[in-house]
């Protein structure tokens, strides 16, 4: 579907749907937005808006990573919002020129839709233009960060209290889920901090200069995501850490555990294994309490190590 957008010099607002016969020399600015097109509706940025076959190819193919590229007439800006299912990203493209702004977009997006119908809504258009449409759905794109981080401190929260008593194969599994979806949310946060960056320093895009304030706190936004980001994959980082230590130290009691019962029975095993040999020359077999001595013996053994092993704090 194509929605057409147009303001007049006297700041009237017009819907148009029918792309072929728009003429934008009519308005004093406007925005187009291609949301989920058609085939013979993306054909139309060439047929109709003549834009660079290039710059169209990076829509069509999407997966590309967030960039702004310079052509002639406008500017090409990429960058990446979050579905309603989590770490499912959705490309959005901005087509920024001098009185207009194009947006595309394979999938219907909830940034896109907020701005369009807020903008529909408002009487005055006074403070409205293409770079205002641009602010207002780069800010919503990186303010559907945040509950999905927080999302994440909460399972991470919950992973290293344990409130359910899961097992440490679990929580390390599902740790390790946590530190991949970290990874992934980096992937997609740093390089539109750095498309900003670059879009702050640009001079292609003279409106960016007289919002540099609003754009200014959009990035320091990201900032705060990014170190949200670092911040808690340190934490799993953490955790991890404890529990592959909590696991060597519990591995380490069973075999100090083992070690000390085996270490008693050595001797048990010695005596019996010597009394069990069948030699005919044996003189303790003759004895009539040769049995009980052993008996003796062998428990004696066992309470003076067991005694020997807690003096040494084995167990």
């Amino acid at each position: 579907m194509i929605q057409i957008l147009a303001v007049t010099s006297e700041n009237k607002r017009i819907l148009e749907r029918d792309l072929d016969n728009f003429d934008s020399h009519k308005y004093k600015w406007w925005w187009i937005d291609f949301n989920m097109p058609s085939k013979e509706e993306i054909d139309k940025l060439k047929s109709v808006l003549n834009f660079h076959p290039l710059a169209i190819e990076d829509c069509i193919h999407g997966q590309q990573r967030s960039k702004m590229d310079y052509y002639d007439d406008f500017s090409l800006v990429i960058t990446h919002a979050v579905g309603e299912t989590k770490f499912n990203q959705h490309e959005i493209d901005f087509f920024l020129g001098e009185h207009f702004i194009v947006t595309f977009h394979l999938s219907d997006l909830e940034e896109v839709n907020f701005v369009w119908n807020n903008l529909i809504k408002q009487e005055k258009l006074d403070n409205w233009d293409e770079f205002r449409i641009f602010y207002e759905i780069f800010d919503k794109v990186v303010d559907n960060f945040f509950p999905i981080i927080y999302q994440l401190e909460e399972e991470i929260n919950d992973v290293e209290e344990n409130p359910h008593k899961l097992g440490m194969d679990i929580l390390l599994d599902r740790l390790f889920d946590l530190r991949h979806e970290l990874l992934k949310l980096r992937h997609t946060i740093n390089p539109i901090r750095d498309l900003l960056y670059r879009i702050l320093n640009s001079h292609h895009l003279e409106g960016i200069k007289s919002r540099r304030e609003y754009f200014m706190d959009i990035y320091d936004h990201l900032l705060k995501l990014s170190e949200m980001v670092d911040s808690n994959r340190d934490v799993t980082n953490d955790i991890r850490d404890n529990f592959i230590s909590i696991n060597s130290y519990q591995q380490n009691q069973v075999i100090q555990i083992l070690t000390v019962i085996t270490s008693i029975f050595a001797p048990l095993t010695f005596i019996a294994g010597i009394y069990g040999m069948n030699f005919i020359n044996m003189p303790e077999l003759e004895w009539n309490y040769g049995y009980f001595i052993v008996i003796g013996v062998m428990i004696a053994l066992t309470i003076l190590m067991i005694l020997w092993f807690r003096k040494k704090g084995w167990f």
